[in-house]
């Protein structure tokens, strides 16, 4: 009908105008102007396909661009033969529906039309969801790019679970997404496991689009992959409309973090105690006292006497049990070996009045989210960096700087320029360390390269292979093992004997670091970060939390250079990362550049150009790694 032709025509208009007045192209784009060079393109027919018909966006040919404004509204005069086409076309749709499918091709995951143009005018005009295309996929050369990436790792998904529905912006997301749903994309999923995945899609849209109104711009793919971090995708059909748009709701500080890469604040040192007390503070503080204390409860996966990193924590714990007078009383939780029991713990700390809850590994990072959203009135905080969270804040220190003053000390003491250096996992955070150690030592011994293993692999043996490759001088872990008595921590020399001789190592002040964080809530400064982002304590040496200790046995020459770089690091004098910086294939940052910040460092993925070794590959790494490993890796390939 000539009347509902005029209803689009002035839908596409007003798109037509609003283009125009913002210097946007207005019409359809065709695809051959997007890449114009087919030999570039390779052919692969996909066969008949139901379309969501928002991804199909433009024209394979310039022919009938510019008879559509870019929404696929028609702007041609009313009364023109293509007007009178449109309207047969649409009292065709109303009445039987169109039934003949258009021809598109597929390109970078967005269809360009090729036969059907007034048929996908008209399903958009009376709001139809999908369209049936008969749809050849046209794959570009790849490019080293994060876009071509993102779509290869479609194509892979695709090849397993064919849904052109479900589409994130982030590189790893697909992997992201099978491992949160219990599937991988190495066999083909059966139909009914799709129809669900696509119905419980549908469903989260809908409630999304409804909530979110155009007022975030990530797509719902994104969100949906957000949600699923937190709930179930099963539990969504059993979900009413009304508890799936709360659960929304209350991950909207989440889905900003995902839109804005820079919504993390960082924290890289304690804030300054003015001696004003303002009345907030001071009720903050009067309603804390050895009868009402406020209650602390840190969660471990294993017992302080099996895990050097746990034994470290629990130390922190046991120093602020008496740092406050009797104001803080701490409740430990160990053995939280899975999601379940570290949600069952957890249950049993809030039951118990506890308003603070630290777990100490990335590993606890995915239930203590889901934790942070069942209790909104507690404080949540996970050892970890650059897991930015809008409800649950991290903390970590700059362990790179002690790892920079023992590089530098170990130059001096090396033979054959040459220092092994054992890493624990890729995760984020390390590299950065094992670059620092490499460019502290340069600083010293232009000559000297760093010999890397990683203590993660499958057979690993790096005593046998620093003494095959004649090295003596090892930097290690930077803890023992509480029960197990061994000197083979920190900076290190093997003596021909096999005996070991410690040299100096890093130590984690974590006592300090709890205090500073608790005090801080009990000042009640913790609410004044802005709510929708996240927040990252990053402490280094000039806190306190970090330091090195040095052997007895070192000459003062030794001592008195420790303390020089010591002294200039802590006052912002010296930044390892400062200057010209070379990975080992290319040139990383040239002098005069400012410093990398804290996001760059912690999220290293390359090596210095004095290191000789590499990352592990995902396949390398002993199973009981692989949870750490896929939370907080810095690869994509380790997800």
């Amino acid at each position: 009908m000539t009347e509902d032709y005029t209803k689009a025509r002035k839908l596409g208009q007003k798109e037509y105008q609003k283009a125009v007045s913002s210097g946007d192209y207005p019409y359809l784009p065709a695809l051959l102007n997007i890449e114009p060079d087919s030999s570039n393109l390779s052919e692969y027919p996909l066969g008949l396909i139901e379309l969501p018909i928002n991804l199909v966006v433009g024209t394979k040919t310039q022919g009938r661009t510019m008879a559509f404004a870019r929404n696929y509204m028609p702007i041609l005069e009313a009364n023109s033969e293509f007007a009178v086409k449109w309207s047969n076309l649409y009292d065709s749709q109303i009445e039987e529906g169109i039934r003949e499918p258009i021809k598109v091709y597929e390109y970078m995951h967005r269809f360009y039309v090729q036969e059907g143009n007034k048929r996908v005018s008209v399903s958009k005009f009376v709001g139809s969801p999908t369209i049936l295309g008969d749809v050849t996929r046209l794959v570009p050369k790849y490019k080293d790019t994060p876009e071509s990436r993102i779509y290869q790792e479609f194509m892979n998904f695709y090849r397993v679970c064919p849904l052109y529905e479900i589409e994130f912006s982030e590189e790893g997301s697909y992997k992201r997404f099978c491992d949160y749903i219990g599937k991988d994309m190495i066999k083909p999923w059966r139909d009914n496991e799709i129809s669900a995945i696509r119905s419980a899609y549908q469903i989260f849209e809908r409630a999304y689009l409804q909530k979110s109104k155009g007022r975030i711009n990530i797509t719902t793919g994104d969100a949906f992959l957000v949600y699923l971090s937190i709930y179930p995708i099963d539990k969504i059909k059993e979900t009413g409309p009304q508890q799936l748009s709360q659960r929304i709701a209350k991950i909207w500080n989440e889905l900003l973090i995902t839109e804005n890469d820079e919504s993390i604040n960082i924290s890289d040192e304690p804030e300054e105690k003015k001696p004003d007390m303002t009345f907030k503070k001071l009720i903050m503080q009067m309603s804390f006292s050895q009868d009402k204390p406020l209650n602390v409860a840190f969660f471990y996966e294993k017992k302080a006497s099996e895990s050097p990193w746990i034994y470290g924590h629990e130390l922190g714990r046991n120093y602020i049990e008496n740092s406050f007078d009797g104001k803080v009383r701490t409740h430990l939780y160990d053995e939280c070996t899975s999601d379940e029991k570290l949600a069952e713990a957890i249950d049993d700390a809030v039951a118990k009045g506890v308003e603070m809850c630290f777990t100490v590994s990335p590993r606890q990072m995915p239930g203590t989210l889901r934790s942070s959203f069942h209790y909104p009135k507690t404080k949540f905080l996970n050892c970890s960096i650059n897991l930015s969270h809008s409800t649950v804040r991290t903390y970590y220190g700059r362990m790179y700087e002690a790892k920079f003053l023992l590089g530098a000390l170990g130059a001096t003491m090396a033979k054959d320029d040459k220092i092994g250096y054992l890493a624990s996992y890729p995760i984020y955070g390390q590299v950065s360390e094992i670059n620092a150690f490499a460019t502290g030592a340069a600083l010293i011994n232009p000559d000297i390269n760093i010999h890397l293993k990683w203590s993660c692999v499958k057979d690993c043996n790096w005593k046998k292979e620093f003494r095959d490759e004649g090295i003596d001088l090892v930097s290690g872990p930077e803890l023992i093992m509480p029960n197990k008595a061994s000197r083979e921590y920190g900076l290190f020399r093997v003596r021909q004997d096999d005996t070991t001789e410690n040299i100096a190592f890093p130590v984690w002040n974590w006592g300090k670091y709890y205090e500073s964080i608790i005090q801080e809530y009990m000042d009640g400064e913790w609410n004044d970060t802005e709510q929708d982002k996240g927040l990252n304590y990053f402490w280094g040496m000039s806190s306190g939390l970090i330091d090195i200790i040095l052997s007895g046995h070192l000459s003062y020459y030794s001592k008195k250079l420790v303390d020089s770089l010591r002294t200039v690091l802590i006052n912002g004098i010296l930044n390892p990362f400062d200057g010209e910086v070379h990975s080992q294939d290319s040139l990383v940052k040239v002098d005069g550049q400012p410093s990398l910040t804290y996001e760059e460092i912690v999220s290293m993925s390359w090596l210095n150009d004095n290191v000789e070794g590499r990352l592990p590959e995902k396949d390398e790494i002993k199973e009981e790694a692989l949870d750490t490993i896929s939370v907080s890796g810095i690869l994509d390939n380790y997800l």
